[in-house]
């Protein structure tokens, strides 16, 4: 072991493998078959003399060596990265890159003013927004397709993924409907919601299981005429008198500016939150330390 010489190609490999929980996920990232993945990451064993993994049913799982080659791999290479990035932005004029995935859940007039400071900031920013389901974001946040992901729940630890929540905050929730609507319905609220024609989130949704616990607690029985995983899609449905839709307080004179609707009424008991997900403890982005400041000093207070 003292004159020991690893592979760098391989220690990667074997990173990617054990970043992303799969031979078959880290060869489509890296663009190889999972046969030269396998080969890679049987010839790094070979060289250290032990194995790196172990078989849970279908998965592979780091055992013991694996866990601690690991963690200095990962030390490694986001240390790569990191000087990279610095290397590729930091030199006067250039513009600075923030990949920002948005979980689709997340109300798009909040994603819209959590990041609006990113394009007020004095330097040249280029924001990339890429929004889809939070494990695929998670997924891309992993292997550093993205700098950070914005969602509406922290990431599961018995997730396989190296990430930290930062809290930006969190919102009440406001109830709005068309004026006809809201006008009947804002006497005896949140009574009057009961049998009010209901536009609801997607099924999946952490807003979701909370309004469905908040009915139960009230004894309001809505009319949930229909669901939505896009909740800008909600909001349009909304718009045109379907039911009763709900959006963060926050954002509240937003979503009657955008829609032409009117408040039915408001309650705390029922709260948002929000959060930056990043793969550092601390953050160092600077478009990101932009963001996190201006959510809790401003747009959630």
């Amino acid at each position: 072991m003292q004159n020991l010489k690893l592979n760098l190609k391989h220690l990667r490999y074997f990173w990617s493998v054990a970043s992303h929980g799969s031979i078959a996920r880290a060869a489509e990232a890296l663009y190889l078959t999972p046969q030269t993945i396998s080969g890679q990451i049987a010839e790094l064993e070979k060289q250290i003399g032990a194995k790196l993994f172990q078989r849970d049913g279908r998965q592979l799982v780091l055992n013991e060596t694996g866990r601690l080659v690991f963690s200095y791999a990962d030390e490694m290479f986001r240390l790569g990265i990191e000087l990279q990035d610095v290397l590729s932005g930091g030199a006067p004029g250039t513009t600075i890159t923030v990949k920002v995935g948005v979980a689709m859940v997340v109300p798009k007039l909040l994603a819209y003013r959590v990041l609006e400071p990113v394009l007020q900031m004095p330097e040249a920013v280029r924001l990339i927004c890429h929004e889809a389901p939070l494990v695929d974001l998670l997924a891309d946040l992993s292997v550093h397709k993205l700098d950070v992901v914005l969602a509406d729940v922290p990431v599961n630890p018995a997730l396989n993924i190296r990430a930290y929540n930062h809290s930006l905050g969190d919102s009440g929730i406001s109830f709005f409907a068309v004026p006809g609507q809201a006008g009947v319905l804002r006497d005896g609220f949140p009574g009057s919601l009961s049998g009010a024609p209901m536009l609801m989130p997607g099924s999946g949704s952490s807003l979701r299981r909370s309004l469905e616990s908040w009915f139960e607690r009230h004894a309001l029985q809505p009319l949930v005429i229909a669901e939505f995983e896009d909740r800008a899609l909600m909001k349009a449905f909304g718009e045109r008198g379907s039911g009763v839709f709900t959006s963060p307080t926050a954002v509240e004179q937003d979503v009657l500016n955008k829609y032409g609707v009117e408040v039915i009424g408001r309650t705390l008991e029922i709260r948002e939150h929000f959060y930056l997900i990043s793969p550092e403890r601390r953050i160092k982005h600077p478009a990101v330390t932009a963001i996190t400041e201006s959510a809790r000093t401003e747009l959630f207070v």
